[in-house]
């Protein structure tokens, strides 16, 4: 073989790696939402064997919140210096062992634990995705990969709703845990056998120490946790509550919860699909990296100003097209504060910087998931949340143009 033939040889099988890291990422990540939603759909039959109030239920909710904020805090610093490899390698270790750990659960507090175990495994997911597209994926396929990547929660969040109330019906809900819970070490091989043949793009060290006083002091590192705490706040009310809304709204059974919510998270798949697209398109006629990445998150800012009329309808389909609007914008957006921050933050960083994003995700996600709890059980209902949810985004925007008025690639 002379050296062109290798030459062409090696460039293969970086592709072949390439494809399968987002094949895996994009699973890797469906994953980790199956796991999470599945106390949501079951909220029906957990509430009525063991009598949670709705207190109870947003403790569940907000102790998953309060683990992967203070676990996130750490995550970084994981991340970067095991390796992307390793790190994500550990983490679904854990996070499958404590969805399982659920089925075993018969006191609240038994609940609480294992979902704050479930939160610690799971909030490796996105730092290590994002770090591995900034690592190993080249400037102009990245966009579309984190595009596609960010997709897989939503298919997760389709297929859990279709399948699982059914699934917990005919077999009973511990097996719904057992089950989705063992898929993670099925993932887990193939994870560990695709990705062998990685490289890191130049010269970028797989493992790298966390300079946190130059991170800390960077205004575009508050950028991605201001921007993340405004938005994320929806995604965690709507992946947490939506059952119970269609439940308490429309006065919707269990069996029938899954249809609703999937049209909701096909919606947002979209959102997902078209961000990583559109993006690009913007660039390619002749925006700047500034103009191109506003413009397409003012779009979506924009989009998600139907969801409140959801509650203005007496149709629940008609209402979870509206709802999923606002996740279609939601994921387009929040697309594009990822690919924000893999152009403009560098590599080596990059998994630090979403994982304090994170943090501030979560943290509002708890106080978004509290404030329903009560909000519900004082009688205000559903309307200073879906009132919160449309305003987020264009919050976020505001808070980006202030921060960082041009937006610049970290190589510039």
């Amino acid at each position: 073989m002379n050296e062109a033939q290798k030459q062409t040889a090696q460039q293969g099988v970086a592709r072949g790696a390439a494809v399968a890291l987002v094949a895996l990422l994009f699973l890797g990540n469906a994953l980790n939402y199956v796991d999470r939603q599945v106390l949501a759909l079951l909220k029906p039959t957990l509430e009525a064997e063991f009598g949670w109030s709705d207190a109870d239920y947003a403790h569940l909710g907000s102790s998953f919140q309060i683990a992967a904020a203070g676990t996130l805090l750490f995550v970084g610093w994981f991340v970067d210096r095991l390796g992307v490899r390793v790190a994500y390698s550990i983490a679904v270790v854990v996070w499958s062992a404590a969805g399982m750990a659920h089925a075993l659960a018969q006191t609240v507090q038994q609940f609480v634990a294992a979902r704050i175990v479930l939160a610690a495994g799971e909030s490796v997911s996105t730092p290590a995705g994002l770090k591995a597209a900034a690592m190993y994926l080249p400037v102009k396929e990245r966009n579309f990969a984190i595009g596609l990547i960010n997709t897989a929660p939503n298919i997760g969040a389709i297929i859990t709703p279709l399948l699982i109330p059914p699934f917990a019906l005919a077999f009973g809900w511990q097996a719904a845990f057992w089950v989705t819970g063992a898929l993670g070490f099925v993932w887990l091989a193939g994870w560990w056998y695709g990705t062998r043949n990685l490289k890191p793009l130049g010269d970028l060290p797989e493992r790298a120490r966390v300079p946190w006083g130059i991170l800390l002091s960077d205004r575009k590192t508050w950028t991605v946790i201001g921007a993340k705490f405004c938005i994320d706040a929806v995604w965690w009310f709507v992946l947490f509550w939506m059952p119970d809304f269609f439940n308490r709204q429309f006065d919707m059974a269990q069996g029938e919860l899954g249809w609703p919510i999937a049209i909701i998270f096909t919606l947002a798949a979209l959102g997902a699909i078209t961000s990583g697209g559109l993006y690009p398109i913007l660039l390619s006629r002749g925006m700047t990296v500034n103009a191109a990445r506003k413009t397409s998150m003012l779009f979506y800012a924009v989009v998600v100003l139907a969801m409140p009329l959801a509650l203005l309808t007496d149709n629940p389909w008609l209402a979870a097209v509206l709802i999923g609007f606002g996740l279609f914008a939601h994921q387009g957006f929040s697309t594009n504060v990822f690919g924000m921050t893999a152009d403009i933050i560098p590599a080596t960083r990059v998994a630090s910087v979403i994982a304090l994003g994170a943090v501030a995700g979560n943290l509002s996600g708890t106080a978004i998931i509290e404030f329903a709890g009560y909000s519900l059980g004082s009688g205000r209902g559903y309307v200073p949340l879906f009132a919160i949810c449309g305003s987020a985004y264009l919050v976020a925007l505001a808070f980006i143009q202030v921060m960082i008025p041009k937006l610049k690639l970290a190589a510039e």
